[in-house]
């Protein structure tokens, strides 16, 4: 828990941020691929709370926030892809013809870009933790 917050506004602003990181990572597939599913509504929406938090909670320098994000968001792409398409089979996504992939669920080309979701999921976070300052009753 963020230091000075009650449990229900960090709750808050969790919430906050899952829901807003899950419709930008669903807009972005949309325009990068014309197409995308609730599987990454959920999977975007969970990238963003944890990385908002912690660069909020850890504050790191820039370096190391793009680093998480390339990371976190690989990592959490490559469960999801298994999950989804290797084990449900429903094939939302399949990396297999591109090179540098894993497995079909991830790609190096991608991962370089998910570094850069660091600049916008670090200005949600301080906007959410900014606005469940305004609403908090403490």
């Amino acid at each position: 828990m963020q230091p000075g917050k009650s449990k229900p506004m960090v709750m808050l602003q969790s919430l906050f941020t899952f829901i807003i990181g899950g419709l930008l990572y669903l807009l972005l597939e949309l325009a990068w691929r014309g197409r995308s599913h609730l599987s990454m509504f959920i999977t975007g929406g969970l990238c963003c709370m944890l990385l908002s938090a912690l660069f909020l909670r850890y504050a790191p320098a820039w370096p190391l926030r793009f680093l998480l994000a390339g990371l976190v968001i690989t990592a959490a792409e490559f469960l999801c892809g298994c999950a989804v398409n290797r084990h449900l089979g429903l094939g939302v996504w399949d990396y297999s013809a591109r090179s540098r992939n894993l497995y079909g669920q991830v790609c190096l080309d991608f991962s370089l870009l998910w570094c850069l979701m660091a600049l916008p999921i670090s200005a949600l976070g301080a906007y959410a933790a900014y606005l469940v300052n305004l609403v908090s009753p403490y």
